[in-house]
C-alpha cells in the first residue's frame, strides 16, 4: 500500500462502506428506531479540540457551531481510517480481489471505538453501561458496525470491478 491510488481506493471504500451503514440507520430510523445524532459526534469532536475529552452527557455540553457538519465529516473520516485497518491487516491485494469475512471481521472489530471510547466519553459509559438498556446498545452498535462490515466488502467489490 505505498500509491496514490492505494491510497485513493481506501478511501473511497471506506466512504462507501460507510454511505451503506448510513443508509441501513436511515432504514432503522424510518422504522421508528433512534439513532444517534451526528451532531452529538461532531459536539464531542468540537470539545476534544478544546481538550474535553469526556463529559457527563455529550447532549447537556455547551453546542459547538458546526457541530452537525464536523460530526459527518468525522463520521466519514473515521470510515476510511477503518477501511485503511482492512487494507494493512488483510493485505493490499485485499482490495482488487475483496472477501466477505476479513471486511466483516474488521467491521464487527471497529465496534470496539464507540463501546470503548466514545460511548464512555460521551457520558454514557463503556459498554453503554449508563444507558437505560446497555445490552442491547451494544447489540445494536454490534450490528451496525457488521452493517459497515457488509459495506466494505460491497463498496470494495464495486470498485474492483471498475479496475481504475
Amino acid at each position: 500500500m505505498d500509491t496514490l491510488q492505494d491510497i485513493f481506493r481506501i478511501a473511497l471504500i471506506g466512504f462507501g462502506a460507510t454511505a451503506v451503514m448510513d443508509v441501513w440507520l436511515y432504514l432503522l430510523r424510518r422504522m421508528g428506531v433512534a439513532t444517534q445524532s451526528f451532531g452529538l459526534i461532531g459536539r464531542w469532536v468540537g470539545h476534544l479540540l478544546r481538550g474535553q475529552w469526556a463529559h457527563q452527557a455529550i447532549s447537556k455540553a455547551d453546542p459547538i457551531p458546526g457541530e452537525l457538519a464536523l460530526g459527518w465529516l468525522t463520521h466519514y473520516a473515521v470510515g476510511a481510517a477503518f477501511a485503511s485497518l482492512l487494507a494493512v491487516a488483510v493485505s493490499p491485494d485485499w482490495m482488487m480481489r475483496p472477501t466477505l469475512l476479513p471486511a466483516l471481521a474488521v467491521g464487527m472489530l471497529t465496534v470496539a471505538a464507540p463501546l470503548l471510547v466514545m460511548q464512555p466519553a460521551m457520558g454514557a459509559g463503556i459498554f453503554a453501561s449508563k444507558t437505560p438498556s446497555p445490552l442491547k446498545s451494544c447489540i445494536r452498535s454490534l450490528v451496525n458496525h457488521s452493517v459497515f462490515g457488509v459495506g466494505l466488502y460491497l463498496t470494495a467489490s464495486l470498485i474492483a470491478q471498475v479496475q481504475f
